[in-house]
Parts: structure tokens; C-alpha cells; sequence
């Protein structure tokens, strides 16, 4: 499989990876398959792997916790041969050891190398715990060449998250940080770009003249499980919106940029950071599921939300007057991630009145950004028969369509390999995430009360005054078609 690796896809050099949080919930589900992948794959040419927790373990330990995450969790078949090759590559050391003997590991797996290669250090840990893991690395002197990803939260306001990153830029310089985003790292994420830029069909209408609002949502059915204490410190908004939606929002609503390298990409979406307004709490539905208030580590009189639904603006020439409308929450009635693009409706129809012109709303196109992608464009067309009814048709596009589906890495794969590369494309830049806290400030200072609604539904009924006179996408009232069904 190496051979197919298409050149200058893996970094060059070998990688020491120092995994953080090696034996958490997020390593074991992704980071571990994750990068089991990519070196059994060829992506990488050879790495090493030393993890960091607070269990007291040892590199055996850590091995079987690897193999049973592999068993459980890896999406692709586990070779006995790759993995006798993979577990000789892990070592560990456990947190209360300090900054000596992590070093002396680092050293050590470097040494097979001949020191020719490369570290990346990945923060799998809590917020709280962020800075304190990059003082180990630094007492253990491993900045030199390396880098650094790190999981969101990105501080909890502008205050925090200046002071973050002034304590993160005195240990490692901006261009060594990769504050990830896995919405980004997905395929359909990345073919937002492509879509837009590569044809001449639709950059065209994309802008105000043509497009009348836009839905970014992200509904999810999953509980907040053993996360309802580190929920309660955050709620949805910081959890999904700041380091998710508003990312995505960067990517579609951006100019194009000189070339796609890293910082004409990053450029961009910065500049739609800069032109966003300041949220105002009058145009954001805060919502709490019923029930929330019993979960354990939460407050009996909490008022965190679990839902948001908000209502922001770009005021730029391409965007402005065009409202762009967010969404997302726990517990909620399906779990899905699209961008809804609503075009706006013809000045004036020649159509009968019962043609059905207008009935199922005005054309969209949608992308799909869930594992198994998918982009449709809607539009109306001609029942056939006689007279002159019309019904809502669609063209579609499925990721398992293309001969290349078994190509396609999952997020967090193509996030890592492109950190090991030090391609900051599909990463958050420290000057991006402090805008979008200054204009979160005045949601922040003074949000509208939660109100409450039922697990299993679409959230509270205020979303709907939110969004009129348009309705939200969600549900779909069609489907998407399967592309294995006969007749499709």
C-alpha cells in the first residue's frame, strides 16, 4: 500500500509522536487507530510513539490498552504482522515521572532514527490541564523541533484566550501550533473549497445578489455521558459553536485566496472573522433538555445550555444583509451536519397558482458533512403529464459514488498528517479564535434565559420565531437517495 501513497501526502521525516492523555477516551477511539493507519498505511515513513498519562503503567500496560482500542474502535482489518510492527514503536511514561524521564524517552526513540526526524506532541487532555502538560515539554526541552496539537476549548472567552495563547507562545512560536478542529478534517469539509473555486457554475451567485441566507446545522442525538462536569463549564455554545460552526461558516463565506497553501487560507478566513458583527443576544435561542439538571456534576439550578440556535452576520460586500443561521444541541431528534445554501426565490412567477411554484420553499444547496458525505442541489422542474405542475426536484452527489472512496482518511488522520507536515490549512489560528470571542462578548455578558425542551426533539419552539419567515432545513422532508437501491 505504500507504494500508492501519492508523493509530498506524509511528512518527510520519521515522527516521534509524544501522545498526552495516551490511555483517554479520545486516544483509544481516534488517535490510536488514527495513527495505527497511518503508519501501517505508508503515510508516514516510520514513527514512534511515547504516551503520557496520569496511569501508572508501563509500556506493556500501554501496549494492550493500544491493541484493545485498535480491536474496538479501528474502522479497517488489523494485520497480526502491522501490529507486531506498530506495538514495538510504543513506549510509556506515566505523568508523575516528570520532565527527565519523558525526555530520556523522546531521546531514545529518536536514537533509532538517528536523530533524523521529527516530534509532534498531541495534547489529548482537558483544558485545564493544557498548560501544564506544555510546561512538562518544555522543562523536558522537546520544543526544538516540533509541534503541538491541541483540543478545543480555546479558552472560554477573549480574555482567556489571550491569555492562553500569550502562555502557549512562551514555549512554542504560532507556526508550531495546530489547534485542531475535526469538522475540518473532513472530506466534505474540504470539498466546500473544491466546490467553490474549481467551478465556474457557482462562484458566480455566491454572494448576496443571489444567495438569501444560509444554515449551518449541527443536531446530535448523543448524551453528554461521563462530560456533563466539563459541559457544565462550557455549554454549547463554547463547546461547538466558537471551535466548530463558526469554523465552517470561515470556510464557506471566505474570498478565494491567492493559492491554497496554508496562509492565504488561513488570511481568508481571518478576514471573515474580522467582518462577522458582534452576536447579539436578541438573535440567539439558548435551550436545555428537560432533565439535564439530574445528570451528575451538573447544578440543580443550571443554566447552561445544551441547544443554541443563533442568527450572525458578515458584514462584508459579498455577504452583507444575508443572515447566516446556526444550529446545534444535545439530545436532539437525529444527528446530522449540513450546510443548507438557500437561493433566493424568482422576482416574479408566471407559474399558475396551483403549479406548486414556491410550495417547497426556494432552491438549496446542501452539503452534507457527516462521515458518509454527500452535496445536493435542489430546484424545481416539470411533473410530466399535461398542465404545468411542478415538483421539488434534486441532483445529488455521494462520497461512495467516486472510484476513491478507499482513498478517503478519516478527520483526524488527514488533521495529524497534516500537522507531522506543518500545514496549517484546515487549523484555527490564535488571531482567528480571539476574534471570534470578541464578538461573542456581548452573548457571553448577558445570554437569554435556556428554555426547556423534550430529549428526542428538534429543540425549544423559539428557534422557529428565530429563523422566520424561513424554516429550518432540518428535518428533511426528502431523503437522501441511496445509491445502492435499484433505480436510483
Amino acid at each position: 500500500m505504500a507504494g500508492k501513497i501519492p508523493p509530498g501526502v506524509g511528512p518527510e521525516h520519521p515522527q516521534v509522536v509524544v501522545l498526552v492523555g495516551a490511555t483517554g477516551d479520545l486516544a483509544q477511539r481516534k488517535l490510536l487507530p488514527g495513527l495505527f493507519h497511518l503508519a501501517s498505511a505508508g503515510f508516514i515513513p516510520d514513527c514512534r510513539i511515547v504516551g503520557v498519562s496520569l496511569d501508572d503503567i508501563d509500556a506493556d500496560g500501554f501496549r494492550k490498552i493500544a491493541r484493545a482500542a485498535l480491536t474496538e474502535f479501528s474502522s479497517r482489518k488489523v494485520s497480526d504482522e502491522d501490529w507486531a510492527r506498530f506495538a514495538c514503536g510504543l513506549q510509556y511514561v506515566p505523568m508523575a515521572a516528570g520532565a527527565a524521564v519523558l525526555r530520556a524517552a523522546v531521546l531514545a526513540a529518536e536514537a533509532e532514527f538517528n536523530g533524523n526526524c521529527r516530534r509532534l506532541h498531541y495534547l489529548s487532555v482537558p483544558p485545564n490541564a493544557a498548560l501544564s502538560a506544555v510546561r512538562l515539554l518544555g522543562e523536558a526541552d522537546l520544543v526544538d523541533r516540533s509541534r503541538i496539537i491541541m483540543e478545543k476549548p480555546f479558552g472560554t472567552d477573549l480574555k482567556s484566550a489571550v491569555a492562553l495563547n500569550a502562555r502557549l507562545h512562551e514555549v512554542f512560536e504560532e507556526d508550531r501550533i495546530f489547534r485542531i478542529d475535526h469538522f475540518l478534517g473532513k472530506e466534505a469539509a474540504q470539498n466546500i473549497l473544491a466546490f467553490r473555486f474549481a467551478n465556474g457554475l457557482f462562484e458566480p451567485i455566491w454572494n448576496r445578489n443571489f444567495i438569501d441566507h444560509v444554515q449551518i446545522d449541527v443536531p446530535e442525538k448523543l448524551t453528554l455521558g461521563k462530560r456533563a462536569g466539563f459541559y457544565e463549564q462550557t455549554g454549547a455554545y463554547r463547546d461547538m459553536v466558537v471551535t466548530h460552526l463558526f469554523q465552517i461558516l470561515g470556510f464557506m463565506a471566505m474570498e478565494a485566496p491567492t493559492s491554497l497553501e496554508p496562509k492565504p487560507i488561513s488570511e481568508e478566513k481571518n478576514k471573515v472573522f474580522r467582518s462577522m458583527l458582534p452576536i447579539r443576544p436578541a438573535d440567539v435561542v439558548r435551550g436545555q433538555y428537560t432533565g439535564y439538571r439530574r445528570e451528575a456534576g451538573v447544578s440543580g439550578d443550571s443554566d447552561t445550555e445544551t441547544f443554541i440556535a443563533l442568527k450572525c452576520y458578515i458584514d462584508n460586500w459579498r455577504w452583507a444583509g444575508v443572515p447566516f443561521y446556526l444550529r446545534t444541541g444535545k439530545r436532539l431528534a437525529e444527528g446530522q451536519r449540513i450546510i443548507s445554501i438557500a437561493f433566493r426565490e424568482p422576482p416574479k412567477s408566471m407559474f399558475p397558482a396551483d403549479s406548486g411554484v414556491g410550495t417547497q420553499g426556494p432552491d438549496h444547496l446542501t452539503f452534507d458533512l457527516a462521515d458518509a458525505s454527500r452535496l445536493s442541489l435542489s430546484f424545481y422542474g416539470k411533473r410530466p403529464g399535461p398542465g404545468m405542475r411542478l415538483d421539488k426536484l434534486s441532483m445529488q452527489f455521494a462520497m461512495h459514488d467516486s472510484s476513491h472512496i478507499g482513498d478517503v482518511l478519516e478527520a483526524y488522520e488527514r488533521l495529524i498528517l497534516d500537522a507531522m507536515r506543518g500545514d496549517h490549512t484546515l487549523f484555527t489560528t490564535g488571531e482567528g479564535i480571539e476574534r471570534l470571542w470578541e464578538v461573542s462578548q456581548p452573548l457571553l455578558d448577558g445570554g437569554p434565559p435556556v428554555r426547556f425542551y423534550e430529549p428526542g426533539s428538534w429543540g425549544p419552539n423559539a428557534m422557529h420565531q428565530l429563523i422566520a419567515p424561513h424554516a429550518w432545513r432540518l428535518p428533511f422532508e426528502r431523503v437522501w437517495r441511496d445509491p445502492n437501491a435499484v433505480g436510483s
